[in-house]
């Protein structure tokens, strides 16, 4: 299917894109648009493991001063910088050297996905936890972080009624803050976000009502509003409601399932390993999605229930009804050992079948030879 995208943020179209234009000058015609996009991803993931590093369980920066060293503030700003810029200009490159595929975009959003947790649970060191004094709670990151990726649900499940991809105000407005940030932590410390700025709130305050303002009043609206217009104009993909609403059952049986956990567990897994449980969430969050993006181009239907459900629910039975006791911590980090590895295999698989049946390299321009 063709690829097309509709971007109407005033800061993207005005500032972002000139800027963009400026830097796809410098990259060499010979470098694919895929190595673009990986090299960015991979900028975040080193970012956010290096944060891990010096704040595992998100405590850090609720010290004066903080435990972070400046440098690392320094750095998380420039790969968010390079990461974003990777990724705005990768689809741009790809049509300057005539190398748009179906798997650069997969490759695109797939990536996406994955990245848009990686985002904020590195975002969520420079606030900290809550300790009593300042901070934020480990409750209020995982709605935090479940509001986001409901919002990027959202532009997929569009474009899988729509097939167009409207892209999300938030997103380019996100990375700018998230750079502004990291830049405003290096300059003046975490200081910055324990005290209150504007009326006793807190800079984080304002973050959270920005967000979920954005998402409930803006993101979703217009999402619900673009698929009632293609409705109006019969460009509806699927006739049926079920059709439509498909896609959003495993995402939202996904999220049920991982709040019982949080609500109900007896050892409160998410106070005791924060980190290993957001990034757990973000990576099953990202593989269910990528099923649906793979519906939505091969224009085929997205099961009723992802495979993954059967194992979680499992996972979360054994832990609320108390039979795992103790080794609910250490459950934890197996079965999230187990999602990385799986979500990695399913990526590694998904692109070598389409590179294969495309005859293409993923991170070469030169063409297979054809057996």
């Amino acid at each position: 299917s063709q690829y097309s995208a509709v971007d109407t943020n005033p800061l993207s179209v005005y500032v972002m894109q000139p800027i963009w234009n400026k830097i796809i000058k410098i990259v060499p015609l010979w470098v694919a648009p895929n190595l673009l996009t990986f090299s960015g991803f991979v900028m975040i993931l080193v970012n956010y493991f290096l944060i891990s590093f010096y704040d595992w369980d998100y405590t850090a920066s609720g010290t004066s001063p903080g435990l972070v060293p400046t440098w690392v503030w320094l750095f998380s700003a420039f790969t968010t910088f390079c990461a974003y810029a990777l990724d705005s200009i990768d689809g741009k490159h790809a049509r300057r050297t005539q190398s748009s595929t179906p798997l650069g975009e997969l490759f695109d959003h797939g990536l996406d996905s994955w990245a848009t947790s990686i985002f904020v649970l590195s975002f969520f060191s420079v606030c900290s936890r809550d300790n009593g004094k300042t901070g934020v709670s480990v409750y209020t990151m995982y709605i935090y972080l479940s509001i986001v990726l409901f919002n990027f649900m959202c532009s997929h499940w569009e474009k899988y009624n729509t097939g167009v991809l409207f892209l999300p105000w938030g997103y380019d407005i996100s990375q700018v803050v998230l750079i502004a940030a990291y830049l405003l932590t290096s300059a003046v410390g975490v200081e910055v976000w324990q005290k209150p700025f504007l009326f006793g709130y807190y800079i984080t305050d304002a973050l959270v009502i920005l967000l979920i303002g954005f998402s409930l009043f803006l993101s979703f609206p217009q999402t619900l509003y673009n698929i009632h217009r293609a409705h109006l104009k019969k460009t509806l993909k699927n006739d049926s409601l079920y059709e439509g609403l498909l896609p959003l059952v495993s995402p939202l049986l996904l999220f049920v399932l991982l709040t019982v956990w949080v609500v109900l567990s007896p050892g409160n897994i998410l106070a005791k390993q924060p980190r290993l449980f957001l990034w757990m969430v973000g990576v099953a969050f990202s593989n269910v999605i990528c099923k649906v993006i793979i519906c939505q181009m091969s224009s085929t239907r997205p099961e009723l229930f992802h495979w993954f459900l059967f194992p979680l629910a499992l996972v979360v039975y054994a832990a609320i009804s108390g039979v795992l006791g103790w080794m609910e911590e250490a459950v934890l980090a197996v079965f999230t050992a187990l999602v990385t590895a799986a979500h990695v295999h399913y990526g590694v698989c998904v692109g070598r079948q389409l590179s294969e049946h495309l005859n293409i390299y993923i991170f070469s321009l030169k063409k297979r030879v054809q057996e």
